[in-house]
């Protein structure tokens, strides 16, 4: 997809009817314009999605680098850690460190890149798993096309590109890697019923995660219909939801695999309550290794990914790149911390 040149304030004016004098008055707020006038002007500018060289503004008025993250939101663990990277590798550089969240909504994750360009922001960074569907797949294209052509780099943090020819910078860790290695721990400790808990369909991180855990199945030759997957989400209270209901089921299973770690708490609760102990009747692993996984009770075996290193790289990498116009991917380890939150399946199957 080629990059679409930057809209010079020369074509605002045409398009809007007045000379160029009168839209950097427009734009610059610091002149009395009518109103008639003014909304000519702004509405010429949208239309041709025109954002002011903010680093020519930059070099007359002494103006501040800038990084902007974008998160889901700022309670959850993982994100908070990314966030921590992003603002520590920035800090380190002289640059300023910009932190938005959106909720998960398409809308404020669109005005905060938006605001950013207007901004001047050099780098934006999104962060976490996406349902990548054709609109989300639209709307990074676009965000992607908008920063270059403002002189500006989207950086992609633990999600990948929907389009490798989009100007964007990726850098993830290996979802899959890490959930099939998860996954093959419990299968050496002896467990054949494995539930993963904390599906979501369409996301990218979790739907990796779930490859990878009916890779692990398959590998140690156990059939399709083994996998068990709870399609649950995120969250404590998610996987608290869904554990309790699982524990009511017929399914035999002697192993939880959680989505991520804020599940597995949810699920240890749910056991718990239900008179039943982790390891001795149920074994339970996460994924993240969020700070307080080690006291869980039990401390919680879990798939360590380098969120704060995630937030660094998508930094250190994307200024190190800033000039390259094409894509690039990185791809960043994960690997397990045992505690003591797995052990041989018990004699006689809990489920």
């Amino acid at each position: 997809m080629a990059a679409k040149g930057r809209v010079t304030i020369r074509e605002v004016a045409e398009r809007a009817g007045v000379s160029v004098a009168t839209v950097s008055r427009v734009l610059s707020g610091n002149y009395p314009v009518p109103p008639a006038t003014r909304t000519r002007v702004i509405r010429a500018a949208r239309a041709l999605d025109y954002v002011a060289n903010a680093h020519a503004r930059a070099l007359v008025g002494g103006g501040r680098k800038m990084v902007a993250v974008v998160l889901r939101q700022v309670t959850s663990p993982f994100y908070a850690q990314v966030a921590e990277g992003v603002e520590a590798e920035a800090a380190a550089r002289g640059w300023l460190c910009l932190v938005g969240t959106t909720g998960g909504d398409p809308q404020r994750e669109l005005e905060f890149v938006q605001l950013m360009r207007e901004e001047g922001a050099r780098l934006v960074i999104l962060v976490g798993g996406v349902v990548e569907d054709d609109a989300y797949r639209e709307r990074v294209a676009h965000y992607a096309q908008a920063l270059d052509s403002s002189g500006a780099r989207l950086v992609l943090c633990g999600r990948p590109a929907p389009d490798p020819d989009i100007p964007a910078l990726v850098v993830e860790f290996d979802n899959e890697a890490g959930a099939h290695a998860i996954t093959g721990h419990l299968l050496s400790a002896g467990h054949r019923g494995i539930v993963f808990l904390g599906g979501l369909p369409g996301n990218t991180a979790l739907d990796a995660r779930v490859a990878g855990y009916r890779a692990a199945l398959a590998q140690h030759g156990l059939p399709p219909e083994a996998a068990h997957v709870v399609d649950c989400g995120l969250g404590r209270a998610a996987g608290h939801r869904a554990m309790t209901e699982l524990l009511k089921d017929t399914h035999e299973f002697t192993a939880v695999f959680a989505g991520d770690d804020m599940v597995a708490a949810g699920a240890l609760r749910a056991i718990a309550d239900a008179g039943l102990r982790v390891p001795d009747d149920i074994s339970v692993v996460g994924y993240n290794d969020i700070p307080l996984a080690e006291d869980f009770s039990p401390p919680l075996t879990t798939v360590r990914t380098p969120a704060e290193e995630l937030g660094r790289a998508a930094v250190r990498i994307a200024l190190r790149d800033l000039e390259r116009a094409a894509g690039a991917h990185h791809l960043l380890g994960t690997h397990i911390v045992v505690r003591e939150s797995v052990a041989a399946p018990p004699s006689e199957h809990v489920r």
